[in-house]
């Protein structure tokens, strides 16, 4: 487990990160490399400062768009599903490509594979694992499975807001407890790649394991890096007493 060094920051944090699909990729469509390139950079950054990642991918604006058209032409939900995992592994490719001799040269495709990669002392890299299961339930289980310190969700915006920031006068929340995040994303849509933010599966497992959770912006990738040293940043999610 992590603890505090003499001049304030954690060391030996077992972290991890999911990395929304949709920061992979620029407005365009096409695959945006600086910000690939950026997240590598933090993600060694936190190696070499002695930290363990795993790193979960989800699908982005491809997987999305894969996944609307099988559905116009007929797919089910479980195809749709299936769809989304194979993309989300591919971006997890992406990074690991970008992560070099750092990367476990595999993407993980199952909790039980994770458990034996881990040992390997190298960053993993995971996508979609199931249908009806989100990469942030991925993340979450993965976390809960190797005990990390922290789970950190690097999405495109600031954190969670008390209603949708598109809204006018939303509030950017520095803590949510299970219950209010529940009631904020309970009218978000669970069919696959529509997943916002947190999905129920994410919820449940965060509540029961208590692992310390922050959601954040992930556009400035040096986030990443400044919440593993300890800096406040985006909204960090507070377990429900047992």
């Amino acid at each position: 487990m992590c603890h505090r060094a003499e001049n304030g920051e954690i060391d030996n944090v077992q972290v991890v990160v999911k990395i929304g699909g949709s920061l992979l990729y620029r407005q365009d469509g096409h695959a945006d490399l600086e910000r690939i390139r950026s997240i590598a950079d933090s993600i060694r950054a936190i190696v070499d400062e002695g930290h363990s990642l795993i790193v979960i991918v989800g699908g982005g604006r491809p997987a999305r768009e894969f996944i609307s058209t099988a559905r116009s032409l007929g797919a089910s939900e479980t195809q749709c599903d299936w769809i989304g995992i194979k993309i989300a592994r591919l971006n997890a490719e992406l990074l690991c490509a970008a992560l070099g001799e750092y990367a476990y040269p595999k993407i993980v495709e199952s909790l039980d594979e994770l458990e034996t990669a881990v040992e390997s002392g190298k960053v993993i890299l995971m996508g979609g694992l199931t249908p009806a299961q989100s990469t942030n339930a991925v993340a979450a289980l993965a976390a809960e499975v190797i005990g990390a310190d922290m789970l950190l969700n690097a999405t495109n915006v600031d954190g969670v807001y008390d209603r949708d920031p598109k809204e006018p006068g939303a509030t950017l929340l520095d803590t949510v407890t299970v219950s209010e995040l529940e009631r904020i994303l309970s009218a978000g849509s669970v069919r696959a790649g529509e997943y916002r933010l947190f999905d129920p599966v994410a919820i449940r497992v965060v509540n029961r394991s208590r692992i310390r959770t922050v959601i954040f912006n992930g556009t400035d990738s040096q986030n990443i890096l400044r919440l593993v040293r300890g800096e406040r940043i985006g909204t960090h999610i507070i377990p429900e007493e047992s």
